[in-house]
């Protein structure tokens, strides 16, 4: 018996290894000193003749032997981690910890209070919230669950999606009657466009007609942020139109500080995505939390109802 639990000590080791990158990191997740990490990694691959891993003093990279046997032995543990909880836990009784990122405004405004509702009903599931715009590596960082705007490009990720995410340009009723009216695209063609930082293209803004026609506005943005709220703030003093997230405006379109524009037309195209790892076996409470959330925000996510608020000119 002794023998399987070092066996099973060693893939835990090696599993820990592999996704933190480091002896260091994993020694302290582990919580067990460098040497015994070196030391169960030399007996793990002693006791199956094969090298799982080629190090050197900066690197460190699976073998093909080794990549095989982490995917088999990532989907074990999550097989391990699930039955321990099935058996310890009523049917109605979810309990454990949730490492989520989320993008910053999006999880301020909305996902951490339906989050929240979530753990109001189960409270013995705790959460820790990462709140960032930056892409962050699923496995390496250490998150069960990220959620993300935008399309999907690693093909070792799940994703699930979540809710339509509707973009919006948008600005002053008073930037309007200077610079408008704005019946089509090409309409904002020279105007002051304040643009988002963080997409590769800030100046670039792809539509689609109702028509189904497909085009992009091209633009010289005179201010950039990567924070969709001080972009707000500048369009409210008339010194730009911008583009973004309705989940971002709807305060701003409800109170008549902003107004959208070219409402017809859908830009950008994004959705919000739940993303994990392909090789991980979905725990009963992160599986429960993905249902919930898309359960509350919906086909059409509740924020978008402050479109019917906005007004311009071309209605």
């Amino acid at each position: 018996m002794g023998s399987r639990v070092n066996e099973l000590e060693e893939v835990r080791v090696f599993v820990t290894l592999v996704e933190c990158h480091s002896a260091s990191k994993a020694a302290e997740k582990l919580g067990v000193a460098n040497s015994a990490i070196s030391r169960r990694m030399k007996a793990l691959e002693e006791r199956l003749g094969v090298q799982l891993l080629q190090r050197t003093t900066r690197t460190m990279h699976l073998t093909d032997d080794g990549q095989l046997f982490y995917d088999r032995c990532r989907k074990l543990l999550d097989d391990w981690n699930e039955a321990e909880q099935e058996v310890m836990q009523s049917v109605s009784t979810l309990r454990g910890n949730i490492r989520i990122s989320m993008p910053l405004s999006l999880g301020i405004l909305h996902l951490a209070p339906v989050i929240s509702d979530f753990m109001a009903m189960h409270p013995e599931v705790t959460v820790n919230f990462d709140l960032s715009d930056r892409r962050v590596d699923l496995v390496e960082d250490g998150f069960d669950l990220v959620f993300r705007i935008g399309h999907l490009e690693d093909s070792t990720l799940i994703a699930r999606r979540v809710t339509r995410v509707r973009h919006m340009v948008y600005c002053s009723a008073e930037f309007e009657k200077k610079h408008g009216p704005f019946h089509h695209p090409d309409d904002l063609t020279g105007i002051p466009a304040l643009g988002y930082s963080n997409l590769r293209h800030p100046g670039r803004w792809p539509y689609r007609s109702p028509t189904g026609e497909e085009g992009e506005v091209r633009l010289s943005p005179t201010i950039l942020s990567n924070n969709g709220e001080a972009l707000i703030s500048v369009a409210e003093r008339g010194l730009g139109a911008g583009c973004q997230p309705t989940f971002t405006l709807h305060d701003a379109f409800s109170e008549g500080r902003l107004i959208p524009i070219l409402q017809e037309y859908e830009w950008f195209g994004m959705n919000l995505y739940a993303v994990y790892p392909r090789s991980r076996h979905l725990s009963r409470r992160i599986r429960t939390l993905i249902d919930y959330v898309i359960e509350r925000l919906g086909k059409e996510p509740y924020w978008d109802e402050c479109l019917s608020c906005g007004s311009s000119s071309q209605r």
